[in-house]
This record gives C-alpha cells, structure tokens and sequence, in this order.
C-alpha cells in the first residue's frame, strides 16, 4: 500500500506545481508547522539510519547536520518559512548509484515518520507530490 501512496504522488505531480510552494498554500500548516516538520524530518532520519537496505548511505554523513537541512528542506518544499542552504539534489546524490529501490526505501522511511508523526493519509499524499519530483535527481541507476 505504502508504495501505491508513491505511484499516486507521482502520477499527481503533474497537477501540483513542481516550483515551489504558492502563497496561499497551506501544506506546511497541515504538516503540523515548522517544528513537526522539523520531528518528522529527525524520525526519517532515524529511519534511515534503522533500515538496512539504505543505512550504509549514510555511514559518512553528519546526522546532526543532515536533520537540520532535511527539516529546512522540507519545510521549503511543504511551503513552509524555512530557507533551505544545503546542496542540490543532483549534486548531493552524484556517484552514491542510487537506484528506484533504493528510493522507494526513502519514501517508506518518510511515511512512517508521518504516520508516527500523525500526518493524515491526503496530506501526506501531498507532501510526497512535491517530494517526487526529486527523484530524477537521487536516481543514478
């Protein structure tokens, strides 16, 4: 189920602006604000580091750092009144050789975040619409 909450992210990416938030918008508010983004970003984290298929990803990486940029990162995405300084996408995920396994692995870890986190099934599906893009990015392989 959880990876056909993915395929419909992505099959409605085309209805969701790719460019960023609106000023109207009101995802991150549904997300629960800045600090429940920022938890949920820090209990992805977790996730990750907990999940065999995709912990050794993150054996070099600055957890303390990482959460920070992920919950910046996030909170921009969601629309949210964050500012996000890490790096691009592509650049960050260049010559790690994801593949779409891998990326479903994220996706999983980031859904149950937000279903610890509360986050309702429909805001959900619309935080992972504006996530799906990045795929084209971390996908090498």
């Amino acid at each position: 189920m959880k990876i056909a909450k993915l395929a419909l992210a992505i099959s409605v990416t085309s209805l969701v602006f790719a460019g960023g938030a609106r000023a109207d918008d009101t995802l991150w508010q549904d997300l629960g604000g800045v600090d429940a983004i920022h938890k949920i970003a820090s209990d992805t984290a977790d996730n990750f580091l907990a999940d065999p298929r995709i912990k050794a990803t993150f054996d070099n990486t600055n957890m303390d750092r990482f959460r920070i940029l992920l919950g910046d990162q996030f909170c921009v995405v969601a629309g949210g009144p964050c500012t996000y300084t890490g790096r691009n996408m592509k650049d960050t995920h260049k010559g790690l050789h994801l593949g779409n396994a891998d990326f479903n692995a994220v996706v999983e870890d980031l859904e149950k975040a937000m279903d610890k986190n509360g986050v309702a099934y429909a805001t959900q599906s619309r935080f992972l619409a504006r996530l799906a893009p990045m795929q084209h990015d971390i996908v090498t392989k």
